[in-house]
């Protein structure tokens, strides 16, 4: 299911009615608990968490006039989507993911490389995704993608 929206608000209006409390709750749990100097955006067809031009002139590699991406979510057609580009480089990260997700969710991590797919809205780990939020400023993206990604 593609969202065709102009901005985030607008993406965030076009949501599905089953999904709209939960992609919200999401939304005000990412933007709450993000350390500053991230911004949310519109990008790659969905609300994105990057670190803006103004802060990383150097933008993605693949396209430099784009600020460098960070997270995503999407109402996909079967589940939400979280993209978390921190878990797809840091192996510290994705480790500390991975035990925590099996200690406080009843169902089976459904992930791959930087997209964890939630199939079930009752087993959307809340707390764990802002605490997830915490783990790493823009400034420790920047110098993780320098150093494992961007070469």
């Amino acid at each position: 299911m593609k969202i065709e929206a102009q901005s985030a608000d607008d993406y965030f209006k076009k949501i599905p009615d089953e999904r709209q409390e939960s992609m919200n709750k999401l939304r005000t749990i990412i933007n709450a608990n993000l350390p500053k100097g991230f911004e949310e955006c519109l990008g790659y067809g969905m609300p994105s968490w990057v670190v803006p031009l103004s802060k990383y002139a150097s933008g993605y590699h693949t396209t430099p006039h784009l600020p460098l991406p960070f997270m995503s979510l999407a109402s996909q057609k079967n589940f939400i989507a979280l993209y978390h580009m921190g878990i797809y480089a840091d192996k510290n990260l994705l480790a500390w993911w991975e035990k925590e997700y099996a200690k406080r969710c009843k169902r089976k991590l459904d992930m791959g490389k930087s997209c964890i797919r939630f199939k079930y809205l009752d087993d959307i780990p809340y707390k764990l995704i802002a605490e997830l939020c915490t783990k790493i400023t823009p400034d420790d993206w920047i110098t993780v993608y320098e150093n494992g990604i961007k070469r």
